[in-house]
């Protein structure tokens, strides 16, 4: 099973609404470990790493999302793999980082 990595964009009715706790939620109950953000354009994004059906079934939660949310897509942009490079969190779980 090979490691990938992914930027993931989920857009819709998603801040304001608990959605980077539901994020984390979900992440962590998959054993991922990495972080979610808020941006500026009222989007969530997250960034992880896991193997291809383990980030396939947190895209499955994303788009289902928390009660108040409404999830219009959810984009996923697989990162390379570069030699040494650091894990996508900056330990073991799954954070909530400020706003970017």
């Amino acid at each position: 099973m090979s490691v990938r990595r992914a930027r993931l964009v989920v857009r819709g009715r998603v801040q304001g609404v608990g959605y980077r706790w539901f994020a984390r939620d979900a992440a962590t109950a998959l054993g991922l470990q990495g972080w979610v953000r808020n941006r500026r354009d009222g989007s969530v994004e997250l960034e992880t790493a896991g193997t291809e059906a383990t980030l396939s079934a947190l895209c499955e939660r994303l788009r289902q999302g928390p009660p108040a949310a409404q999830v219009t897509a959810v984009d996923v942009q697989w990162l390379p793999e570069a030699a040494g490079e650091a894990d996508p969190s900056p330990g073991p779980g799954f954070e909530i980082r400020p706003s970017a």
